[in-house]
């Protein structure tokens, strides 16, 4: 029996990299149900609504939407309900006292497979004012208008 390898990716929160400021990545594993697992290999989440948490000392993972397994039975996991997410108690301690500062949360940014198992990619992040989302999206605009002009010059 062969094993996957590499990574292959389910869902991005790319809303995620404009509402925030990305501190700190950290690399969590999932605990997951059967079906959960068949609905994500079949390419079924989202994690738009995300928002992770730590309480009594595990990091739980809230709002992520992995849709029912279409197989599935009565068997069968309940789309948004929290799931653990498995990550060393060092990680764990950090992600909680930063957490209490004000302006702190944590996000998820992807959910994907490595090696045949199941990770998702959360955030250590600081909330972005609206002028901060214009700005960015302004620069990001000026770069791409630039890197036009360049191109055009380079091939007249």
């Amino acid at each position: 029996m062969a094993r996957e390898s590499g990574r292959k990716l389910i869902a991005a929160n790319r809303k995620a990299r404009h509402d925030y400021v990305i501190e700190d990545v950290f690399e969590a594993g999932l605990v997951l149900t059967g079906t959960e697992v068949k609905a994500l290999r079949a390419g079924r989440a989202s994690l738009v609504d995300g928002w992770c948490e730590v309480e009594g000392g595990e990091a739980w993972l809230h709002g992520a939407h992995i849709s029912e397994y279409a197989q599935g039975t009565w068997t069968n996991h309940a789309p948004r309900r929290k799931r653990k997410l498995l990550l060393h108690r060092e990680e764990i301690e950090r992600l909680e006292s930063r957490t209490r500062e004000k302006g702190q949360t944590i996000v998820p940014l992807a959910l994907y497979f490595l090696d045949g198992r199941a990770k998702v990619e959360i955030a250590l992040a600081r909330g972005k004012r609206d002028w901060d989302k214009r700005q960015a999206l302004r620069e990001r605009q000026d770069t791409m208008e630039a890197q036009r002009a360049i191109r055009e010059r380079r091939d007249r």
